[in-house]
């Protein structure tokens, strides 16, 4: 059946073209429940139940539920419990769901493919019965929520015929007119609160229902001022009234933001409640800059966590605050500053954190306290309080009234008890937004059956390395091993290196299940006591690990260098390879530095040893920064898996040879496909910072006596080469850390996006650089073994690979993940040093990092630790005095500055059931009045340290 439209249309140079629009309709299309003998049934389907039972006293008849779209959009936490089940999906709201939440979309989506929800989804578009046209006048809305009572009605009537009446059709709808216009035409319609509510056993369904239809307006006073509609924000970001940009909360003050506007290098600071106008840390906002009179700029106060506090106190803390701000604005240098005036794009997510039960008696409505601290405490309604106290659980924002001090939203799920070490690794996965559920059978389908063996097929396309001595160097514990070495002095005095990388792409095709869930993933995630892998362990750990003794397919890049480390020539090959050892970097460091081993592996390491250091050196010689930053490794029991014992990790020459190379490999790959493709090359690009980030690390060099030359990389690599103090070893590594903050980020982009002048990687000091080399745990690294497959004529291209705006998209998925990534594996170290000193108190030597006003934070190079000092308690007066412009910290005759070595106690502070944290305690210099406690007694002694051979 057939629908066609037929309309003229005007084009600009005044042609009139005939436009036919053409719909084809169906009339046999099944309706999806087995209880039907009318329609043909589809085999292999996910149907509806036969016995569509849902215990309702509202709807104690047997019934089908259908949704509007909003009811998906706002209560997809209810349609996912498993109370929820047999629904009708109509393509029409399925349709705009996708549109408007492609989050949303995936949840309902899996919802539908679970069987055991019995959810179908009927294509209404394209029945001949169900299909409707937008009549003149009507908006796309209204059109829309007539095609889903049309669908309501037909389905309604076909199963009166079809099932002898016995099965109805329910609608839920929350919008009043839709369910009027409903129960007029002889539809069963409610609200979900009244569907959900009547449901039998519903208390903990009824807490996860989403507020935001049901805000009640009050005549309480105004707190925020109002936000502007979306139509009059476009109209002032055309005009330049308003400025667009992300919102980013302070992890230091809850009073404090920036907005970073794109195109502009400094971001715009918020500070107050007004400002900050209800924006939460991911919002994109829409800005109004204050006059330059206005401008403020950030308090040199850390304020601390206020979850213990009521609300009065809040009141307090923020009389405080405008006082302490007006003392600011007598800083000589002010940022610009500006105001929130409406809220382009919510970026609200699901929430971890605790429940604060409510002081009044049977009270259903409590404070949530987010384990993140940029996002304010949420509003719920729960009548499982007292199941929940001492549990982490999981709730999400519904609304932020202008008059409520808090944004309002509902309970999830519980996800277990607060300081368990299993449900807090959960925490920092879903506070990262890291991807770790298991792999779906659909991915798993395309991994490869075993026995898997190289055929004959495979060596005539590959060339076979098996001969050559190569071999791995990783950590200790390594199962992923991406990436193996050899090099073989040759006859010409040069010598021939090549670096062999993990093929994956062999096992990973485009457009495939497990590919599109690699580049979801975007990057292995790496915690203390597990690894959330990219790919299943089949090919992370097996098949595509360069294992010692085994056969391998790789991607290899040889080089043939001379004495001097430079390139002669470059090649390309998809190899066979089987390495003759995977040694971890202690095991080559002691085959290189013994004399007596003079095996061709052991020689090869020596040479390429050799190799790297010149090529380090040359890095250097060009501008190539050496930053640092601390990085601990936690030794964990074999039974409790918990730590034992913490160290700073210790770097050797072998850490520095394999990173070289590394370097060389992906710097030469970078060049070869950008030469073959200008255009889609996937690169990765690190952009020099504005000077403004160096003015605190200038300031503290220049304290020390330094002058610290940052107008370019190398000036700013000479000058940390020179800044060194005799008898404080320290203060260069501290130095290069601070640097390694005023850094920007380095990111993935599609070369056919940007200047080749942007290119550059300021930290390496290189015009250009790529990722090839760990393509295991990197998806950026899999797309670039495709085009350099297609480069080196070892594979075929593909439409998408070739496409530099869906490549771009694809890069800022990476980024965001890779950031993720790098966070949740700080939050794990976090994490295991509670752990660690929760039964422990010790006396370490740190230096001071960073002077505030009201603390000092405090860097344990022993642990690779931060933690803050607070110089005053509760609201009692500081001895200190702070001298803001040599940013010094004093009392009596103890001056404390930036570097200052200082002796600290560390114990677990536990007085935050949520934040548990590092509690330091200054020892040395001895403060009067400013003493250390007594440590708890039911704390146990640090374990006496063994003995060096």
């Amino acid at each position: 059946m057939l629908r066609s439209k037929v309309f003229m249309k005007k084009t600009k140079r005044g042609k009139i073209l005939k436009i036919v629009r053409e719909h084809y309709l169906r009339d046999d299309i099944w309706c999806g429940t087995p209880l039907c003998n009318e329609c043909d049934q589809e085999e292999g389907s996910t149907v509806l139940s036969e016995d569509p039972v849902n215990k309702s006293t509202l709807c104690p008849f047997q019934h089908y539920l259908v949704f509007d779209t909003n009811v998906i959009l706002h209560q997809i936490d209810v349609i996912e419990d498993k109370a929820i089940q047999n629904a009708i999906i109509l393509q029409v709201v399925l349709d705009e769901v996708r549109h408007r939440s492609a989050p949303v979309y995936k949840r309902i989506k899996d919802c539908i493919d679970d069987s055991s929800k019995h959810f179908y989804t009927f294509v209404n578009e394209f029945h001949k019965d169900t299909y409707i046209e937008r009549i003149k006048g009507e908006s796309a809305n209204d059109r829309n929520d007539r095609a889903i009572r049309t669908a309501s009605l037909w389905y309604q009537k076909h199963l009166h015929h079809a099932c002898d009446g016995e099965v109805r059709v329910v609608l839920l709808t929350n919008d009043r007119e839709n369910r009027e216009k409903a129960k007029a035409e002889g539809l069963v319609a409610f609200t979900v609160h009244e569907y959900v509510q009547g449901l039998t056993d519903s208390t903990n369904l009824v807490d996860k229902l989403s507020t935001q239809s049901q805000v009640k307006t009050t005549q309480q006073s105004q707190l925020f001022p109002e936000h502007l509609p979306l139509s009059e924000i476009q109209k002032g970001i055309r005009s330049g009234k308003f400025l667009q940009g992300t919102f980013q909360a302070s992890r230091e003050n809850y009073l404090e933001a920036n907005v970073n506007v794109q195109d502009q290098e400094q971001a715009v600071f918020l500070q107050g409640h007004a400002q900050l106008n209800r924006a939460i840390s991911g919002d994109v906002v829409a800005i109004e800059m204050l006059p330059e009179t206005e401008w403020s700029c950030p308090s040199s106060l850390i304020i601390e966590d206020l979850e213990e506090k009521a609300d009065e106190d809040i009141e307090e803390e923020v009389k405080m605050e405008k006082v302490d701000f007006a003392a600011a604005k007598k800083k000589a240098l002010m940022r610009p500053t500006g105001r929130v005036v409406g809220i382009i794009k919510r970026n609200w997510r699901q929430y971890c954190g605790i429940l604060q039960k409510s002081v009044m008696q049977g009270a259903n409505r409590h404070l949530f306290i987010p384990a993140e601290r940029k996002i304010p405490r949420i509003r719920i309604e729960t009548r499982q309080a007292a199941e929940l106290e001492g549990k982490r659980i999981i709730v999400v924002i519904d609304s932020w009234p202008k008059n409520s001090r808090y944004p309002q939203g509902h309970f999830v799920r519980c996800l277990g008890e607060i300081g368990d070490k299993d449900t807090e690794n959960e925490v920092l996965l879903l506070e990262h937004d890291v991807p770790h559920a298991s792999f779906s059978k659909a991915v798993l389908d395309c991994l490869p059956k075993l026995p898997w063996v190289i055929t004959e097929e495979d060596e005539k396309q590959r060339t076979d390395l098996r001969h050559v001595d190569i071999c791995s160097v990783d950590p200790p514990g390594c199962t992923d091993i991406d990436d193996a070495l050899h090099c073989i002095t040759m006859e010409n005095g040069n010598y021939e290196v090549g670096v062999h990388i993990a093929d994956v792409s062999h096992f990973i095709r485009p457009g495939t299940a497990i590919d599109k869930e690699a580049a979801n993933r975007g990057t292995t995630v790496y915690l203390i006591d597990k690894r959330i892998d990219m790919v299943p362990e089949l090919l992370s750990s097996n098949l595509c690990s360069l294992k010692g003794g085994e056969e391998r397919f790789a991607f290899s890049c040889i080089w043939e260098l001379n004495q001097n480390a430079e390139i002669q020539n470059v090649r390309f090959h998809k190899s066979i390879i089987k390495s003759r050892a995977a040694l971890t970097y202690a095991e080559a460091q002691m085959r290189i530095d013994d004399p007596k081993k003079v095996d061709n592996v052991t020689q090869s390491l020596r040479s390429l040893n050799k190799l790297a250091k010149i090529l380090k050196q040359r890095r250097i010689d060009q501008g190539a920064l050496t930053l640092a930053s601390p990085e601990i490794r936690f030794h964990i029991d074999s039974e409790t898996h918990d730590p034992i014992d913490v160290q700073a990790k210790e770097l050797r020459e072998t850490n520095s040879m394999v990173e070289e190379f590394m370097l060389l490999a992906n710097i030469s790959v970078a060049k070869k496909i950008t030469q073959e493709f200008p255009n889609c090359a996937i690169l990765r690009r690190h952009p020099s910072p504005p000077l403004s980030n160096y003015d605190i690390i200038v300031d503290v060099a220049a304290a020390k006596g330094f002058k610290l030359n940052v107008s370019t990389g190398k000036a700013l690599a000479d000058s940390l080469e020179r800044a060194v103090v005799p008898g404080h070893p320290y203060f260069n590594t501290m130095l290069r850390i601070l640097c390694t903050r005023c850094m920007m980020q380095a990111v993935y982009f599609c070369s056919g996006l940007l200047a080749e002048a942007e290119y550059e990687h300021y930290g390496l000091a290189t015009p250009i650089y790529t990722h090839f080399t760990s393509p295991i745990r990197r998806y950026s690294d899999l797309m670039v073994h495709r085009l350099l497959a297609v480069a080196a004529s070892a594979d075929t291209s593909y439409p998408e690979l070739l496409d530099k705006h869906k490549s771009q998209a694809i890069c800022n998925n990476l980024n965001f993940r890779h950031r993720m990534a790098q966070y949740a594996g700080r939050a794990s170290v976090g994490l295991h040093t509670q752990i660690f000193f929760k039964s422990r108190v010790s006396d370490e030597k740190g230096y001071v990092l960073f002077v505030r006003k009201n603390a000092l934070q405090i860097l344990i190079p022993k642990y690779g630790l931060e933690g803050t000092i607070f110089l005053s308690e509760d609201k009692k007066p500081s001895i200190f005095t702070f001298n803001e412009k040599e940013t010094t910290q004093s009392v009596g005759d103890v001056t404390l500055h930036v570097f200052d070595p200082v002796v600290v106690q560390i114990a677990i502070d536990a007085s935050n059931i949520q934040h548990q944290k590092l509690l330091l305690k200054l020892v040395e210099p001895s403060v009067p009045g400013f003493s250390v406690p007594a440590l708890d007694t039911d704390v146990e002694p640090p374990p006496p340290k063994k003995m060096k051979a």
